[in-house]
């Protein structure tokens, strides 16, 4: 399943670009359903057994587990079509892109005057982290383009085929149940200046302004083009928001001037040095009273050496190389260290809104089950699809 955007930089695709995303995306269920069963398999049946017989031990950590598996058949089948399926994904959407350049500025044009902004710092050096490897296996990354409308395009013309249809209408499905969580949780909760940290085109940073409509919404990234963009689709959804170019661990913003800060699959990017002083710099800019909020994959310490390395996948060979790095922190101790008190930190897994409803995020939070955060989706599909994140508040 692929989806239209909704919005007017939507493409106009051939029979054949159309046919082509479907494929893709009904490859990459193939892989992330059946395949991921059998490599789940291979490895309680065959690589488990052969490390206990070859170490001594069990399997303990997603390292442990790595190392059982390479080899094995269903691991590589998995990961070779799990690599190619992922190139695949940029390759269906490039042409198209290419091809409406001329249509993307066109009507990006009609909506540059309606409110919200984009402000971008030629004199920011691009973290190499972004500029000097293709993350996410995307040509070019995501300063493909410079600060034209390019790399935006393809990021969200790719995510509409990567995700299957699972990210929502709108590719925001993340923002949209997070946000429903936290408004359902903490009604009292009500924030006038929000900071999106690593929004690249903002599909997840748009959904607080519509929760909050109130509130002076500010998105940055480090990448010109998915900002260019982002400013464009949010102002044809009729959201007022703010894009400026800047990095999560160099804000450049009072002490004490937001009332929460937000991040969706974004940490993980960030070396540990980096990681570290964006945490200090979001509880630098918070209010007290003010709520850090971010939206990641759980960590390796709360799952199985299976599991963990089902997420750390990525790192290996899906050129996120702190992937794992992050995966392998703890996220208390990293909101610790960045001056939150500790009782002030909370995590929780809520289901899609998308394919659950509000009402389901509702019960789980009258249930308080969010808080005893079993287990996140690990990428299985069969599994259902539920989001992991963590909190704290600034005293």
């Amino acid at each position: 399943m692929t989806l239209a955007l909704n919005h007017p930089m939507n493409p106009d695709k051939t029979p054949e670009e159309l046919a082509r995303g479907r494929f893709v995306s009904g490859i990459r269920s193939l892989i992330l359903n059946d395949l991921a069963g059998d490599l789940k398999t291979a490895y309680d049946k065959r690589a488990a057994p052969a490390f206990r017989k070859r170490e001594g031990r069990e399997p303990v950590s997603s390292r442990d587990a790595h190392m059982a598996l390479r080899g094995d058949p269903a691991f590589n089948i998995y990961s070779a079509m799990r690599v190619q399926a992922q190139k695949m994904v940029w390759a269906s959407v490039g042409d198209s892109v290419a091809r409406e350049s001329d249509k993307l500025a066109a009507e990006a044009a009609k909506v540059s005057n309606q409110p919200g902004s984009v402000t971008l710092n030629p004199n920011l050096e691009v973290p190499r982290n972004v500029s000097a490897i293709d993350v996410h296996l995307m040509p070019g990354s995501y300063t493909r383009g410079d600060d034209s409308l390019e790399a935006g395009a393809i990021y969200d013309r790719g995510l509409a085929v990567f995700s299957m249809g699972l990210m929502g209408a709108n590719l925001d499905d993340i923002g949209l149940s997070m946000a429903k969580y936290i408004a359902l949780r903490y009604p009292d909760f009500q924030p006038q200046r929000i900071l999106d940290t690593g929004c690249t085109i903002g599909h997840n940073t748009l959904p607080w302004k519509q929760t909050y409509p109130e509130a002076e919404v500010i998105a940055i990234d480090a990448a010109p083009g998915g900002l260019v963009y982002g400013s464009a689709r949010a102002k044809m959804q009729g959201l007022e928001v703010h894009f400026q170019q800047m990095c999560a661990d160099s804000l450049d913003f009072p002490d004490a001037s937001f009332d929460m800060v937000w991040s969706s699959m974004f940490l993980h990017e960030l070396s540990k040095k980096t990681r570290a002083a964006a945490f200090a710099e979001a509880f630098r800019v918070l209010k007290p009273g003010g709520l850090m909020l971010h939206m990641e994959l759980p960590p390796n310490g709360e799952m199985s050496a299976f599991d963990g390395f089902y997420l750390d996948w990525d790192s290996y060979y899906n050129e996120e190389p702190f992937y794992k790095g992050y995966r392998d922190e703890s996220p208390p101790e990293l909101c610790a260290r960045a001056g939150f008190a500790k009782q002030n930190y909370f995590q929780f897994v809520v289901p899609s809104v998308g394919i659950y409803g509000e009402q389901a995020i509702a019960d789980m939070v009258d249930s308080d089950q969010a808080e005893a955060v079993g287990q996140a989706t690990t990428g299985r599909l069969a599994e259902g699809v539920m989001w992991f994140g963590y909190g704290a508040w600034k005293q």
